[in-house]
């Protein structure tokens, strides 16, 4: 059953996403940028994980169901307005109840909540049911930037926005911070979204991320991955991902946490296994600056569905 329900979903993602989606070509060099918000677009990001396919399956599901019933409804007003107004019934009926209409109307909703609910409470399990991880590491959040330790890995770094004071500038785009963005391998578009350091991780393995916050709430929050989870001062929570596409991913912290709540981004490498161990190594003996996963990261123009 929960096989047809994820096949189900799988279908209903591959008709929104032919319908809408465009997904751009990987560069020829360096990473790819997969994941970001394009200007004037509405829509999602591409689905790079399970749990971010299933979650736009149910949405474009749902979208479905209630643009129905929105229609019915719509339809529904204005036949009674026509057939019920004062000139085209001028006596109205005295009834005050009909059986049939309120089972009707009783049964069905209830009918379509069920619906929903087998498809939505599964995708809901997967996202809290914590598989064995591959790799785990915890996310902090600090007014106004991310920490972050690869545990059991003596890896550990904190993630700032580049163009924030913390890295000389003033949350500007200036043009001494647009000559840091093309450095990092970026373009001025990436500005709000990039950081100096980034979580890199290996494509196709279990991620998962324990979210705190040190000073006050806080959110890791990644649209591609289809993951977003509170960091709670005083409280370790977890999600997990498995992206399955090598590229650059940005995310924003989702919880408002004080007046530069804007500018503490989250960038994400996915990378492949071999350079993510040769990251590893160099990044345990300080030979590389962490945010350099792989050279040349050429910026991508990625369209999304309308």
């Amino acid at each position: 059953m929960r096989k047809m329900r994820h096949r189900i979903l799988a279908g209903i993602a591959t008709i929104g996403l032919t319908l809408g989606v465009a997904v751009a070509a990987f560069a020829q060099s360096g990473l790819e940028i997969v994941g970001r918000p394009v200007d004037k677009v509405t829509g999602f990001q591409p689905a790079v994980t399970p749990a971010a396919r299933d979650l736009q399956a149910l949405d474009y599901m749902l979208n479905i169901i209630m643009g129905v019933i929105v229609v019915f409804v719509t339809v529904l007003l204005v036949w009674c307005i026509i057939r019920y107004n004062r000139r085209a019934n001028p006596t109205p009926a005295t009834f005050t109840h009909n059986t049939p209409v309120e089972i009707t109307w009783t049964v069905i909703p209830i009918v379509i909540l069920v619906f929903i609910g087998a498809f939505s409470l599964p995708v809901l399990f997967e996202e809290q049911e914590i598989p064995e991880a591959d790799l785990t590491i915890k996310a902090t959040g600090y007014q106004w930037y991310w920490g972050y330790e690869y545990v059991g890995q003596d890896v550990a770094f904190d993630s700032y926005m580049i163009g924030s004071p913390a890295t000389g500038g003033d949350n500007r785009l200036t043009p001494e911070v647009e000559a840091q963005l093309v450095a990092a391998g970026y373009s001025k578009k990436e500005f709000l979204l990039a950081t100096d350091t980034a979580v890199v991780v290996p494509v196709g393995k279990t991620v998962v991320m324990q979210v705190t916050g040190a000073d006050v709430i806080h959110s890791w929050a990644m649209p591609a991955f289809g993951v977003k989870q509170d960091g709670v001062p005083g409280r370790l929570a977890e999600l997990w991902f498995r992206a399955d596409r090598e590229g650059i991913y940005f995310g924003q912290c989702s919880e408002l946490c004080g007046i530069s709540h804007a500018y503490m981004p989250i960038t994400v490498k996915v990378v492949s296994q071999e350079v993510y161990d040769q990251w590893l190594a160099k990044a345990k003996t300080g030979e590389i600056v962490l945010s350099d996963a792989t050279a040349g990261a050429k910026p991508v123009t990625v369209a999304q569905n309308d």
